[in-house]
Parts: structure tokens; C-alpha cells; sequence
């Protein structure tokens, strides 16, 4: 019983994560099962069974609050799930751990500029607005599902990173429609551990639990999603793409390093995000009372009874 509620509490962190960030329910709870002895294949396929519920509650959780562009969703979900399914099938009888590091070293670096475009200049704003061509996204969901099903997780770090570094759509849509399109790509994936493994060795009591833990932290994820300033987001998104894929590195032995190396590392880096998300805020209290201070000298300098300016005069936030 500690074990189902400890799996249960797995499942509702990794969901808020996965949901408010557009990342980490796989990384997370993939590493925790791995840790309790279980195969890499059988890991991967308990993770994607669990988050069919879960992610089809964050997906209707982030519509309903707005956070969803279902352009992309359609353009991004079908490859996804093709790579996913491919993934899933692939895993079943072969391991992908010389992809990680690769992968992992990609991500590194998309995350970097995330976590410094965000921190010191905000959220994009030339290219918001313009479309996402699908010669982007249908690769883009290909090599998202295909890692997902691989490697216990992927599609949160790649379809987000590149959509954040894009600059086209805003965090919170990014995160809402990476994690819509995210129930396509699980169910594909099922389908393909099913195929491949078959139910043997899959503890469906650790699935429900962490699907139940999943799904009641879903909304709660996507209402934090529409709240939290798009700086922010970018800067906590970014600093867990880079502290995620550097830990990835050292398990997987492509930077060795002696433990006290790793842990000092892990705690610079984790003091750099806690002060880039420090900064974001700092910066978006300023920005806030700046656009206060112009909305009332705006309002001080109009004639009773004279129209509003076009916009109310807010610029982007």
C-alpha cells in the first residue's frame, strides 16, 4: 500500500509538471520506476498507460482555459502518434540508450536559449502570431513520439523546445497544445507496447494509481498555466530542460564525473534557475507597473467622455 500511494503522489507531480511546463511526467516518472528495478520497455509502456486518462483531462483542462491552438494540435499529434507507435514497437525488443546522449546534448543546448532568451528579454514577440508551417511540425512530432516511446519520455522536451524557440506562439499555447496533441501520441504508444509486450509484466495496480494521480492534477496544472506570467513560464520551462538533460548526461556516463562534481553541479545550476526565475519576475512586476503608469496617463490625458484608445493602450505581455 506505501508503495501504491508513494506511486499515486508520482503520478499527480509528474501530471503538475508535465501540464503547467508542457514537460516532465515522463522523465519523471520514468526515472522513478526505473529506480524500483523495472525494465526500460516495461517503464516506458506503464508511463504511457498511465497518462491516456491524464493527459485527456490536461488536454480538455488547458481548452477550456484558452491555452490550446488546435492548428497545431492537428499538425503535430498525427506524426507524433506515427512515431510514437513506432517508437513503442522498436523498444519492445531493442534499447535506445546510445540516442539519449545525442538527444540529450540537442535539448541541452535548446534549453540554454530558452532559459536566457526568456530571462533577459521576455517573451518573443516579433513572430507571434505567424503560422507554424507544417514542414516544421510534422518532423517535429515524429522525433517527439518516436523519443517518447523510446525513452520513457521526449515529447514534452522536444515539441516544446522548439515551439518556445520558434517564437510563434505564445508559452501558455505552447504548453496547451503540446500537451493536447501529448493524448494522441500516448494512446499510439500504448498501442504499440501492446503490440510489442503484450500486457505481461505491466502492473496495472502502479497504472491506475498513477493515472488517478495524474488526472486530479491536471486541472489545477492548466489553471496555473493561464496564470503564471508567459516570462516566467519560459524561464522555469527552460531551467528544467537543462537540468533534466544535464542529469541525463552524467547517468548515462557521456560526462564523467566524480560524484562531488555532479552534486556541486546539480547546485549551481539549480541556484542559476532559481535566480533566472527570480529575475523573470522581478522583470514582469516592472513591466506590469509600466503598463499601469501608461494606462493612467492615458486616462488622465482623454477629455471626459471621449473614446478609449483602440487596444486600451496594453502593449503584448
Amino acid at each position: 500500500m506505501p508503495a501504491l500511494l508513494l506511486l499515486g503522489l508520482v503520478g499527480f507531480g509528474a501530471q503538475m509538471i508535465n501540464s503547467a511546463l508542457g514537460m516532465g511526467y515522463g522523465v519523471t516518472s520514468t526515472t522513478f520506476l526505473l529506480t524500483l528495478g523495472t525494465a526500460p520497455a516495461l517503464a516506458s509502456a506503464t508511463v504511457n498507460f498511465s497518462q491516456v486518462g491524464s493527459q485527456f483531462v490536461s488536454g480538455l483542462a488547458h481548452w477550456r482555459f484558452g491555452n490550446v491552438d488546435w492548428q497545431v494540435v492537428w499538425r503535430i499529434a498525427i506524426p507524433g502518434a506515427v512515431g510514437a507507435f513506432a517508437g513503442a514497437t522498436f523498444l519492445s525488443w531493442l534499447a535506445t540508450e546510445h540516442a539519449r546522449p545525442i538527444m540529450s546534448g540537442i535539448l541541452l543546448g535548446l534549453g540554454t536559449y530558452i532559459l536566457i532568451r526568456f530571462t533577459l528579454r521576455g517573451t518573443p514577440r516579433g513572430k507571434l502570431g505567424k503560422p507554424l508551417r507544417s514542414r516544421f511540425l510534422t518532423p517535429l512530432g515524429l522525433v517527439g513520439g518516436f523519443m517518447n516511446s523510446t525513452g520513457g519520455g521526449g515529447w514534452g522536451p522536444v515539441g516544446t523546445t522548439a515551439l518556445l524557440a520558434s517564437g510563434r506562439l505564445e508559452p501558455r499555447k505552447v504548453i496547451g497544445s503540446i500537451s493536447a496533441a501529448e493524448f494522441a501520441v500516448v494512446v499510439a504508444g500504448s498501442a504499440g507496447f501492446l503490440v510489442g509486450l503484450g500486457l505481461g509484466g505491466v502492473n496495472l495496480a502502479w497504472v491506475a494509481v498513477m493515472l488517478l494521480g495524474g488526472v486530479l492534477a491536471a486541472p489545477i496544472a492548466a489553471w496555473l498555466a493561464r496564470h503564471i506570467p508567459p516570462r516566467m513560464l519560459g524561464s522555469l520551462t527552460g531551467g528544467l530542460i537543462v537540468v533534466t538533460n544535464v542529469r541525463t548526461l552524467f547517468v548515462t556516463e557521456t560526462i564523467a564525473a566524480p560524484p562531488v562534481v555532479r552534486a556541486t553541479t546539480y547546485l549551481v545550476l539549480a541556484l542559476l534557475w532559481a535566480g533566472a526565475v527570480g529575475w523573470s519576475a522581478r522583470a514582469h512586476r516592472l513591466t506590469q507597473r509600466a503598463e499601469q503608469a501608461q494606462r493612467a496617463a492615458e486616462a488622465a490625458a482623454t477629455p471626459a467622455g471621449s473614446p478609449a484608445p483602440v487596444g486600451g493602450g496594453q502593449p503584448p505581455s
